[in-house]
């Protein structure tokens, strides 16, 4: 797409990224809707048909810019070496399709993955539901992975050699093929009935909560009344105590015959302010993980670096938008092996079950990330040298001598680093957070990595305005051999560092997971207490 914007939009470099990032961020950030719509009323089903059809709307919208002259600038005049900007109706025309594809990707990608999951984690009991789910995620970013090695490498292609017509018309047509397969195995799937949308559930504990205020919550609260749901005997736990006061009952008129809360804006159950802490809960080690989508969003900078390097293997030139191909691959490798070999393996090795926990996966993921940073720094400042050595600076559509394969170890550890955090992060929501808001779990990391999108692109603009200098150029110059994108890549690996002690902060503060421990201290969700009675 930054080739696309560049060439056929004449936008440059830093205005074409910030615009991708800016689309990222809304296509990441449309989770959240498609999420709430799904828990409150259209469920997961009906969401992700949508959100297919929108995303083959948005494609086909993108296709057609490829085919009709008018709704993009002309071709540069070679005379006069000038280039006319797109009109304000064709950048319009343009941001329309990228916004229906960011609506279709709010409907498919937070449902999706829990959609699946649901298919899998049918009885809550099931001991094996622990491995099946952690075997279940690993293989879903693996059949995605495999999807995006073939854009990456077969569609890529197809737009270098044939052109942007027939490029971007693959795309409409792996599209149309995905909604209508989707939509003829709806009687193989599971499906649940759309329940209380949790959003609501979330404002009404806050709202009474606050209401509330003036109760005095004693480190011990063993003989408070509390409301919980029918034929429950939960009682809250001790955390985040101040929200346990939206669900303790003070006057029995608030609860109708058989228990329940008669107004749920004056009084909530017990479950409703567990799945609020469980949310406040995950936020700090949710925030720690932005850092790994801001550096595997700099995807622009080094398709702009592969197209000035020597991209020959043998008699076959990579296209330079080709080279993610080699984050997914590692993705795609490393899920298989973890999951069918060094698991398996390290389990008959040691005699039982062998299982890394979630936490420790997502910092091994933080760590490479921020080594895969320090590569990307090293490798811009050789290549950036040898095009002034060789008296290229400012001619950047020259090839330097140096192989673009120089690059390949960056982005494998970018695969790497999404292999341990990213599939992590997703694991760790879906079990921390109760099953009722398995769409929100789904939506989470796709929401960090949409304010990772918005932080890279402040981070950008950052550096961009703090290194002009009178000549009107920065670290980010179009020119990329006049620009500084090595002291960029440096300033992303500092924050990657200083990011990994936070990480371990976090994670010390949350304590153990779910499925590591049984919590010791004090009652828990689920547990009965003699008060809890009155919620029946």
């Amino acid at each position: 797409m930054i080739i696309y914007l560049m060439n056929d939009y004449k936008i440059g470099v830093a205005k074409g990224t910030n615009i991708l990032f800016l689309w990222s961020a809304a296509t990441n950030f449309a989770p959240i809707i498609g999420a709430f719509l799904s828990d409150s009323y259209l469920g997961r089903f009906l969401t992700i048909g949508l959100g297919s059809l929108f995303s083959l709307m948005g494609t086909f919208l993108l296709w057609l810019t490829t085919m009709v002259p008018q709704l993009k600038p002309p071709s540069c005049n070679q005379l006069t070496q000038t280039c006319k900007p797109p009109t304000t109706s064709q950048f319009a025309f343009l941001i329309f399709a990228f916004i229906l594809i960011s609506i279709g990707a709010g409907g498919v990608r937070p449902c999706s993955l829990a959609f699946g999951a649901q298919q899998i984690d049918k009885k809550d009991n099931n001991p094996n539901n622990k491995r099946a789910l952690e075997s279940f995620f690993g293989w879903y970013y693996a059949a995605g992975a495999t999807a995006v090695l073939i854009a990456f490498t077969g569609v890529v292609y197809i737009q270098d050699h044939a052109g942007w017509k027939v490029g971007f018309g693959v795309p409409v047509v792996f599209m149309f093929l995905s909604a209508v397969l989707f939509f003829v195995a709806s009687s193989l799937y599971v499906k649940t009935k759309v329940e209380k949308s949790v959003f609501t559930s979330f404002v009404q504990v806050i709202v009474v909560a606050y209401k509330n205020r003036k109760i005095v919550v004693g480190p011990t609260d063993s003989e408070r009344w509390y409301c919980c749901r029918k034929d429950s005997h939960a009682v809250p736990t001790k955390r985040l105590r101040f929200l346990n006061k939206a669900c303790i009952i003070q006057n029995p008129k608030d609860l109708t015959p058989d228990g329940t809360a008669s107004d749920p804006w004056t009084l909530c159950t017990v479950e409703q302010v567990e799945e609020l802490k469980s949310l406040i809960r995950v936020l700090p080690i949710w925030s720690a993980g932005l850092m790994m989508s801001i550096n595997v969003s700099q995807s622009s900078f080094p398709v702009i670096q592969a197209s000035t390097m020597d991209r020959h293997l043998g008699n076959f030139q990579v296209p330079a938008a080709s080279f993610p191909f080699f984050t997914i691959a590692t993705l795609a490798i490393w899920v298989v092996l973890y999951d069918r070999f060094i698991i398996p393996s390290l389990s008959k090795l040691l005699g039982k079950k062998f299982h890394v926990g979630v936490k420790l996966r997502m910092g091994i993921g933080l760590v490479i990330s921020t080594v895969a940073m320090v590569i990307s720094a090293i490798v811009e400042d050789i290549r950036r040298k040898k095009a002034i050595e060789e008296g290229l600076l400012n001619d950047p559509q020259l090839v330097v001598k140096m192989s673009a394969m120089w690059l390949v170890p960056q982005y494998c550890l970018h695969g790497l680093a999404e292999a341990f955090s990213a599939i992590g992060q997703n694991e760790f929501y879906y079990s921390e957070l109760p099953k009722s808001m398995s769409s929100t779990a789904a939506s989470l990391f796709l929401v960090g990595m949409a304010v990772a999108n918005l932080l890279a692109s402040g981070i950008l603009s950052a550096v961009e305005n703090l290194t002009k200098t009178s000549s009107g150029e920065g670290w980010i110059a179009t020119n990329i051999n006049r620009g500084r994108y090595d002291r960029y890549y440096w300033v992303l690996a500092l924050m990657s560092f200083g990011n990994l002690f936070y990480f371990v902060a976090c994670s010390w503060a949350y304590g153990p997971c779910k499925y590591e421990t049984v919590e010791k201290e004090g009652p828990t969700e689920g547990s009965e207490s003699p008060r809890s009675l009155a919620c029946r």
